[in-house]
């Protein structure tokens, strides 16, 4: 086994690796003065079973030709098989036609992870559990619950804990959560105008006097966070905090949650996170690490991966 990344988060490939006990593969991924992506693996992988780890995150176009292209120099090298290791899949948002003459690009990026040569793929907290049937390969759907818990648990008194669901849609993820931690599920009624707007209309269950913890899978503008916690607040929760999967936190996101009311934002690292978020007083980042490199390891070893998640 052996484990490459390329540049969108070497912290986590790193971390992984240390996990695994594994050196990091050596690999080039440089750009020529015309920006073309150039890759040179730097060391044997004929007949290897290799993992390569690229969160296709913003620039995403950059960083899924980077993926694309170590797929291809890994195939033409005779490696074995080659799972590419996606802890954010970009384009997950575009798993159908919101309307007409518009394209589905969930699916053309699988169609393109598929043809370039991945023989597996493994991802994070899919936006949309379906998507892992766009891909002709094996995918494995991971879920950050377990980290999300555990760090709950070490930082909440679960009698005066209350998960909320952001939005009608994320309720199985919001119920999964309260059924870990034995607690009580409220649900945010919103509607959205436009894209990249939100605004609150009804709170579903009685948040009062609770500490209320946000579950969802990506957190972008931070606008229905935000807004979320405002309403929460004034029907007479205690606390707001959010626990998110995937930090995207375009735009001015940061600033808006530095000055919202949330408790906290408490993200993982399967988007290497900016300077901006580092620096937040109010932004958190837990590690996934453990949890990729375990199913790492057991699908080298052609062990069960979704017991991970019993």
């Amino acid at each position: 086994m052996k484990v490459f990344a390329g540049n969108s988060n070497r912290q986590l490939a790193e971390a992984i690796c240390n996990y695994l006990n594994v050196p990091l593969g050596r690999a080039s991924v440089r750009r020529f003065a015309d920006q073309e992506i150039f890759v040179e693996i730097q060391e044997n992988v004929r007949g290897e079973d290799v993992f390569l780890v690229q969160p296709t995150a913003f620039p995403a176009n950059d960083h899924l030709m980077e993926l694309l292209i170590m797929i291809d120099a890994m195939r033409r090298s005779s490696a074995r098989r080659i799972t590419a290791v996606l802890p954010y899949f970009g384009y997950a948002r575009q798993d159908r036609r919101a309307s007409g003459r518009t394209p589905i690009s969930a699916k053309l990026v699988a169609n393109l992870i598929t043809e370039a040569g991945a023989d597996r793929v493994m991802t994070l907290d899919l936006h949309a559990g379906q998507i892992q049937g766009f891909f002709d390969i094996p995918t494995d759907n991971l879920f950050a619950l377990p980290v999300l818990t555990r760090d709950i648990k070490s930082h909440y008194d679960l009698s005066n804990v209350m998960v909320v669901s952001p939005d009608v849609g994320g309720v199985v993820r919001a119920r999964a959560l309260a059924k870990r931690l034995d607690c009580l599920l409220a649900i945010v009624d919103k509607r959205r105008d436009r894209p990249g707007e939100s605004e609150v209309m009804n709170i579903i269950g009685d948040v009062t006097g609770k500490d209320c913890l946000l579950i969802d899978d990506i957190v972008d503008s931070g606008g229905t966070l935000c807004n979320a916690a405002d309403a929460l607040l004034a029907q007479g929760a205690s606390s707001v905090t959010a626990y998110i999967t995937h930090g995207v936190l375009s735009g001015g996101a940061v600033t808006r949650v530095t000055s919202s009311k949330l408790r906290e934002l408490v993200i993982t690292d399967s988007i290497q996170p900016t300077t901006a978020v580092l620096s937040a007083h109010n932004i958190r980042v837990v590690t996934t690490a453990p949890l990729i490199g375990e199913a790492i390891s057991r699908t080298s070893q052609e062990e069960s991966v979704s017991s991970l998640f019993d």
